[in-house]
């Protein structure tokens, strides 16, 4: 055996289950020999999970093609549904409603960014709606859903799309997957974590039955509790609670009724926000909001308000920080999902980290010997991610012109953080808005928000603002009379997963 096999990781140790934990087991278990890796997730049936219902981005889609999950399998498992956006009603301005569209909107032309054509039929007269532009829009305000298609000439070809899913039904999935790849489930509580005196690393773990559990390397998939990071390394916590004050949520499932909508509802409250997530079976409801504007009776009140079909359960409180870890990882621990931090699920990015968070650790895969080259690369891009998400998750609550409660109106005048407060005066001030780093939200996402949030640029490009009017409209015409045709022959969202593969009843 040569040295540097004698140093490679055998036993690596999952503490908690649900999205998290499973996501980690899945993905580790399909990259790992068992012949090599040993991999034991620990959870307790005891101990609850967080979510009615779980709304993504179509990166979910590369997470699942590389576990070589069946689509169709994945959706009837979950009771998944199409996600083709988000619609925002009451943000800007109270009575207002916007789509947040996957894929593009519109067509750039001659170099130039689309909006700034929209921006002039706009001025010239125009009523169209930016969304109007946009096929996953169009095809929402119909109720519509179809697969992308392959030939770039389509415009299906710019059509993406993400899931709603169950998110226990998601978690059990997954440990099927995982259990079938040899990951060894460990029913019980972790009660003591033990640190190794001269390295402060975790050295083993003792449960509840007085087992004592030892790995090379673990992932702290404890949720809020992060028994790992917080309990026993002690990772320092930032909070992010000045830019993003809601810190409790109300949750519950409600029977699925009328249309199935093949989008996420975000609706602003008084002091938050409220989710309506449509599954195939139920649709998962929650009000988030701040406890410092709102009472926990009031904002109970507001969810039962919000929804329109029969209760399943009673609603129940969840209390939350926002904010990250300094570091997600430190010694021979990773922090996964809530542990490592917690934005709001606004954008629907809670799975969206987790995933980010695992691929970067298999990118970067360790020996025992732990460079912190190696450490401080993941927690650098990771950190990235986290401040991307809330810069974006921020903007919504910034450009707003409401000022009919305490709330919004600590919202509107709050400081932001210099990374975003750069790149809303640059649009502001020229409609321009870039994509650094590799963000995870593309110039449309920002022209989407912003534009739906009445941030609306001084100027418009100088190259555009010349053309004749009647020359840009007719492009604009031309374009949302081929999305309306394209729209129509699809089918509704409802028989189309009738069709690929609903879930039995």
């Amino acid at each position: 055996m040569t040295k540097s096999n004698q140093n490679n990781i055998k036993n690596i140790v999952i503490v908690g289950g649900g999205s998290a934990g499973w996501m980690t087991a899945a993905a580790l278990s399909s990259m790992l020999s068992p012949n090599n890796v040993n991999i034991t997730l620990i959870e307790s049936e005891q101990i609850g999970t967080v979510g009615v219902g779980e709304a993504t981005i179509p990166d979910m889609l590369n997470f699942n093609a590389m576990l070589g999950i069946d689509e169709a399998e994945f959706l009837k498992a979950t009771d998944g549904t199409f996600k083709l956006g988000i619609e925002f009603n009451n943000w800007g301005r109270k009575g207002d409603s916007y789509f947040h569209p996957f894929g593009n909107i519109g067509v750039d032309m001659q170099g130039i960014d689309f909006h700034q054509f929209w921006l002039r039929s706009k001025e010239g007269g125009s009523t169209a709606k930016l969304q109007d532009y946009s096929i996953c829009a169009v095809a929402s305000v119909e109720n519509k859903f179809s697969m992308p298609d392959q030939n770039p000439r389509s415009l299906l070809s710019h059509l993406r799309y993400a899931y709603h899913i169950d998110a226990t039904k998601y978690a059990k999935y997954l440990r099927n997957y995982a259990e079938l790849r040899h990951v060894n489930r460990l029913e019980g509580k972790v009660t003591q974590v033990n640190l190794d005196q001269e390295t402060g690393n975790i050295a083993n773990l003792q449960m509840e039955s007085k087992q004592i559990i030892e790995g090379d390397f673990y992932f702290d998939c404890t949720g809020f509790r992060a028994l790992l990071s917080d309990g026993a390394l002690k990772v320092p916590f930032t909070d992010w609670s000045h830019w993003l004050p809601c810190d409790s949520a109300q949750t519950v499932a409600s029977k699925q009724k009328g249309e199935l909508l093949p989008y996420t509802k975000a609706t602003a409250k008084t002091a938050g926000w409220q989710w309506r997530i449509p599954t195939q079976r139920r649709t998962g409801n929650g009000h988030i909001y701040s406890s410092k504007f709102m009472r926990d009776t009031d904002a109970t009140e507001v969810l039962l308000d919000g929804i329109d079909s029969e209760l399943i359960g009673n609603p129940r409180k969840i209390s939350f920080k926002t904010g990250c870890r300094k570091n997600l990882w430190n010694k021979n621990c990773i922090s996964i999902g809530l542990s490592a931090g917690f934005l709001e699920p606004l954008e629907s990015t809670s799975l969206y980290l987790i995933q980010v968070g695992i691929s970067k650790f298999i990118s970067l895969f360790p020996t025992t010997e732990v460079s912190e080259v190696v450490r401080s690369e993941y927690n650098k891009q990771m950190l990235k991610e986290f401040h991307q998400v809330r810069d974006f998750i921020i903007l919504h609550y910034k450009a707003t012109e409401r000022d009919d409660s305490e709330f919004w109106n600590y919202c509107r005048n709050m400081s932001v953080p210099d990374s975003l407060s750069a790149k809303v005066e640059l649009f502001r001030e020229a409609g321009r808005v870039f994509r650094y780093d590799d963000e995870l939200f593309s110039k449309p996402s920002w022209i989407a928000v912003c534009l739906g949030q009445n941030i609306i640029p001084k100027n418009i490009d100088p190259i555009i603002s010349s053309l004749p009017f009647n020359q840009v409209q007719h492009s604009l015409d031309s374009m949302q009379n081929a999305m309306k045709v394209s729209v129509d022959k699809m089918k509704t969202h409802e028989e189309f997963i009738k069709h690929y593969n609903a879930s039995s009843i």
